[in-house]
């Protein structure tokens, strides 16, 4: 399991007196001896507060040692006077481990959804299951053991240490760090694009007995801290290449697109459906201190948006919905692409990147793009995407004028100066 972090209420109890049954069952009788848990987490955010997720999982880690692993991703950017001076919280928009996946055995869930309570009951999210594809179940598997075997371990007394032969995130040599880091992880990308070409002419074989596939899932990695950009790569030419009559519905939870990333929206053809959330379902209304003002910034960041494209005549061609939904927030993220004239979704991205600075610059971020040609997967994309876009309304220069969206002077001074940092 990979997540942000793990919840500290009684639903994410639930799950750990969930995994502590199968552990047990696993012992006593003996059905699964060489059964393995292993949990990423970010160590910023599973360690904020006295409750927190270590907390959660020491108890399992204290009576299973042998097969319970958790390990915590520090980045090696926060280190120093930095990891001296910005305090608990704030210290979390330097660098995350921001992958959501959970893989069980050969099936997985790939989400953009934290272990925590709000996402199992009033937090909107994406989720898809693949079963019986081992394949990508250990790609999945491998890639999360990397990014465990560079991260902090936890101990059973509640202390961390470096695996041996990795170099310490924030103690040892920024440079050697990501050097290492980035070699381990990179070793299961380039060990998976082997098998593939190995299972080339099996695959060929197949599909002259059983006709060719009609769905292809590709995994897409952006950890840009260890100078690995493949979802970014692909993000941008998919952007690119969307054409005329073609339709795009991409959503995010924190609307703050790169500028790479808005000038192909503004500068291409293709017509986009922009879902983003309105100030009442943005996962920091009514937050405490500074962190009460985010989204008043993300109304800027958007009115800011909407007025290049209102000044570029382009409001038929790209408009943005705000999901609106009374008790809930918004946390979804991911692409539809409706190609020319289709009335159905032919690829998605679905996963953890928000397509902000954020995602491409400064998290660990993992996301499926599944292309299918299959009418039935087709089908449930589109019904999930409606679903979605139903509880939005479309922004109109209207909407800017409405009471809640007055955004402070000293929120519009600040916002251009952290608007990399959420």
């Amino acid at each position: 399991m990979a997540s942000l972090y793990l919840g500290t209420g009684p639903l994410e109890q639930e799950l750990v007196d969930c995994l502590q049954e199968v552990l047990e069952r696993s012992r006593e009788e003996r059905m699964a001896p060489d059964l393995k848990v292993s949990i990423l987490l970010d160590y910023s955010r599973g360690s904020r507060g006295k409750k927190n997720s270590r907390s959660m999982l020491l108890p399992l880690l204290q009576r299973f040692p042998g097969q319970m692993r958790v390990s915590l991703y520090h980045t090696p950017d926060l280190r120093g006077v930095l990891k001296t001076l910005v305090p608990e919280r704030f210290n979390e928009t330097i660098g995350l481990q921001h992958i959501k996946v959970y893989v069980f055995d050969d099936s997985l869930i790939i989400s953009g959804a934290n272990l925590s309570d709000s996402y199992f009951t009033n937090r909107q999210d994406r989720y898809i299951l693949l079963r019986d594809c081992a394949e990508l179940a250990d790609f999945f598997s491998e890639l999360v053991g990397a990014v465990g075997d560079v991260s902090l371990q936890l101990q059973p007394d509640d202390t961390v240490q470096v695996k041996e032969g990795m170099v310490h995130p924030y103690k040892g040599d920024h440079s050697e760090f990501c050097t290492v880091a980035s070699k381990r992880i990179m070793q299961v990308v380039d060990l998976a694009r082997a098998r593939q070409q190995l299972s080339a002419s099996t695959t060929e074989e197949t599909q002259r007995r059983q006709g060719p596939g009609d769905t292809l899932v590709f995994p897409l990695v952006q950890m840009k801290p260890l100078g690995i950009g493949l979802d970014e790569t692909v993000t941008k030419r998919l952007l690119t290449e969307a054409g005329d009559d073609s339709r795009v519905f991409l959503a995010s939870g924190y609307f703050n697109l790169t500028r790479a990333y808005m000038e192909l929206v503004l500068g291409t053809r293709a017509d986009y459906r922009i879902l983003l959330a309105s100030p009442e379902v943005n996962g920091f209304f009514g937050a405490k201190g500074v962190a009460g003002a985010i989204p008043a910034a993300y109304i800027h960041i958007a009115r800011q948006f909407y007025s290049k494209v209102c000044r570029g005549g382009q409001q038929d061609r790209i408009r943005l919905h705000e999901y609106i939904r009374r008790d809930w927030t918004f946390h979804a993220k991911g692409l539809w692409y409706y190609f020319q004239g289709s009335e159905r979704p032919c690829l998605t991205l679905i996963g953890s990147p928000n397509f902000g600075y954020r995602s491409v610059h400064r998290d660990l971020e993992a996301q499926l793009a599944i292309v299918t040609e299959n009418q039935g997967l087709q089908a449930e994309l589109q019904q999930e995407q409606e679903r979605l876009y139903a509880m939005s309304t479309e922004v109109s220069p209207s909407t800017f004028e409405q009471p809640n969206r007055t955004v402070k002077l000293w929120v519009k001074l600040v916002t251009p100066l952290i608007k990399n940092f959420f």
